[in-house]
Parts: structure tokens; sequence; C-alpha cells
């Protein structure tokens, strides 16, 4: 595995790639990696002549300055990971070598799909996300490029933001990776508790009891059950629940039968944040 630190070496070195005609697939994280990551590193293995990853926490998608600082650095162990899927490019470069003196988010106009549910809770956020992405995309120029669902709503912004940019990329989406308890494999996951993990897993039986309930009850209703099963919970802390339909991330009150919904949740369990999210159906 080639480890590169600055845009232009490791541009150079793509250009070798890209002359031969290979594809490249890429796995944009920040780090601190899980199987979660890994499933979306062996994908892009299986579809891709060369895989590159970037581990770079990119302090303009955090809202609070305490989460940034706390995020989990865990490069040395991260490698070893890395090598151990068969990863054949390591980009990590620092972040004056992405945002060289002006640490500051480009703006972006997602089509309203930033103004839902992470969008009312985290101001500038996803244009955060947005910036990083995009310049690591004009960076690497993959063909491919690999997202877990655990993070939907980002992937549908990075969906919108390929589109409105006219950039070259096809962005899949991967399946949402989990604990064998159920809990959505996150980075921020080693920051809780021992108590606060135990409990977690909750998060995704209600998501799951929530499937069910969605195939005969009304939308009011399956919110009004969620919320009464948190309080019943004072470890975790609800800060949203909705269901939304999946294009727009609009939130339903109303289901139809030919639209894609999916129940999305966001939990504080002590500091940790925890987000979630399931694909609905009208009849299960």
């Amino acid at each position: 595995m080639k480890i590169f630190t600055t845009k232009q070496e490791l541009k150079d070195y793509l250009s070798t790639i890209k002359a031969k005609n290979k594809s490249i697939g890429f796995v944009p994280t920040m780090g601190a990696l899980h199987e979660g990551h890994l499933s979306l590193i062996k994908k892009a293995a299986t579809k891709n002549d060369t895989t590159v990853v970037s581990i770079f926490v990119n302090p303009t998608q955090f809202d609070n300055v305490e989460d940034l600082k706390k995020y989990p650095k865990t490069l040395e162990n991260d490698v070893k990971l890395l090598k151990s899927v068969s990863c054949d490019i390591l980009f990590t470069p620092s972040v004056e070598e992405i945002y060289s003196e002006k640490i500051t988010s480009e703006k972006f106009n997602f089509d309203g799909l930033e103004h839902q549910m992470e969008g009312k809770f985290r101001d500038g956020h996803f244009d955060g996300v947005g910036t990083i992405v995009k310049t690591l995309f004009e960076i690497v120029t993959p063909n491919k490029a690999y997202f877990g669902e655990k993070d939907f709503q980002q992937l549908q912004i990075i969906k919108k933001m390929v589109q409105k940019s006219n950039l070259d990329v096809k962005i899949k989406g991967c399946p949402i990776f989990r604990e064998k308890d159920g809990l959505a494999m996150s980075s921020r996951n080693t920051r809780l508790t021992k108590e606060h993990r135990e409990i977690a897993p909750l998060i995704y039986k209600i998501l799951k009891k929530t499937k069910k309930k969605f195939g005969t009850e009304n939308v009011t209703k399956v919110n009004k059950w969620v919320e009464k099963q948190f309080k019943k919970h004072p470890l975790l802390e609800l800060e949203y629940f909705t269901i939304a339909d999946e294009k727009t991330l609009k939130t339903v009150i109303i289901k139809e039968s030919n639209n894609k919904y999916r129940a999305f949740i966001a939990v504080f369990a002590g500091e940790i944040r925890l987000i979630d999210n399931i694909r609905l159906k009208i009849n299960n």
C-alpha cells in the first residue's frame, strides 16, 4: 500500500494509473476505521482496478469544537486494517494541505436536502461535507466512490452535489454495517460509556418495531410510539425521529403507496450523538 500526504504527489501517481486505463474506486473516511468502513473498501476493491482511501478529519463539518477535538484518531491501527483488505493507496493530508490558510466551507444549494433532519441541528454541517468531498473528488478523480447508508442524508446530498457540480463520478451507497447486537457501526461508538454501550442497541430495536408499525399504522401514531419508548429510558435522549421521503428527505405526514420512505433517528447516549435509519414499507 502506498501512502501519500500531499495532493500533488497523489495526483502525479494516479495519473500514471489512469494512463493505463485502470479504474479507481474511492472511499473517503475520517479514520478510526471499523468493519463498516472495511466493507466499503472491499466493495471498491472488487469493482475497480485501484482502491484509494482517504483519512482526513474535516474541521468544516463539525458544528461542535469539542466533538472535533475528541474525534478518535487511530492512524497506526487504521493503516494495519487497510493493509489487511488490500487497499492500494492511502491519502492522509494535513488540514493545511487541504485548506491552505483559509479553513472555510464553500456554500452549496442542495435543493433543500440540507434543511432536513441533520441540517436542522448541525448548522453548516453539509456545506462542510460538500466542500471536503468535492475537494477530494477533484484530487482523486475516481470512477466510483462508496458511502455507507448510515449517513443516508449525507449520501443523498453527495449525489446532489455531484449532479450540480457536473463531476464525473458514480456514487455507490452501501448497506449499514451493524454490531452483533444491532448498533450501527460508528467511530463514535468507542467513546460510549459501558452503560450507554449496553443500552444503545435499543435504537435499532425501536427502528425495527417502527418498520412493522409503519405497515399498518399512520405516521402520527408511529411518531408518538417512538417518543414514548425513549421516555422510558433516561440514559438515551431522543433528539429527533422522523419518517421521510427517501428522495426529498421531507417529513411525511400521509403515506402514499408509490413513494419510498425511511425512518431517521438521532439519539444522545450521554455526550455521544448516535444516528441511524431504516427503510420502511407500507405493506410489510
